[in-house]
């Protein structure tokens, strides 16, 4: 039985870490690698992935999801496709089941590999 994602994100090209994630990180997590979203940020760390979404017509108001690496017990990627322009990662997790698009331009190895990283290293670490 197909169970509907419960989080859908896009993630666009891969950004320099944006300065106001170094607020979020408690001791000894650092930030790896940025990602740009549709309004904001998506960022893996030493830790977690932390997902910045800004919200309303201003964008003032924002709303910060966090995933640790601990919490996915599977993922796929899917790669685009002759007419499918679209790449996509899931995640299955004890929180739900989470969808990623990536807009052209984000490289779908780059995240299933920092992915694999996070799951497999730094999770059992």
């Amino acid at each position: 039985m197909e169970t509907a994602p419960m989080l859908t994100w896009t993630l666009q090209q891969e950004i320099p870490i944006p300065p106001d994630v170094t607020s979020l990180l408690v001791d000894g997590e650092t930030a790896v690698a940025s990602f740009s979203t549709f309004r904001d940020s998506a960022t893996f760390t030493t830790r977690r992935l932390i997902v910045r979404d800004a919200q309303g017509i201003t964008g003032k108001k924002v709303e910060i999801y966090s995933l640790p690496y601990s919490m996915i017990s599977m993922w796929s990627s899917e790669n685009a496709g002759m007419l499918d322009f679209n790449s996509e990662i899931e995640l299955w997790t004890r929180a739900g089941h989470i969808k990623i698009k990536l807009a052209k331009g984000a490289d779908i190895r780059r995240i299933d590999s920092l992915i694999a990283w996070a799951v497999l290293s730094v999770a059992k670490a």
